[in-house]
């Protein structure tokens, strides 16, 4: 889940309407961003006002990021 919102939430919406897939959503007391909808476009981190939506990169993302940086730190000459 790439997405997260964190206990910092105040619920205040912004990111629910901010959201062109509806991805986030009003949960039971807490907001929250539906994955399987979420196209990872940034509005509701970029837009909630207390800064409580946080990105978290998947275990395959940071992998392949690994794997582009060791490939480019060759210390061949």
């Amino acid at each position: 889940m790439p997405y997260v919102v964190t206990d910092a939430c105040i619920q205040c919406g912004v990111c629910i309407g901010g959201c062109p897939t509806g991805a986030a959503q009003e949960g039971e007391g807490k907001t929250y961003i539906d994955p399987a909808v979420c196209i990872e476009c940034g509005n509701c981190e970029q837009n909630c006002p207390v800064s409580a939506i946080i990105y978290v990169e998947s275990d395959g993302e940071q992998a392949e990021k690994s794997a582009a940086s060791s490939a480019g730190n060759s210390d061949t000459p």
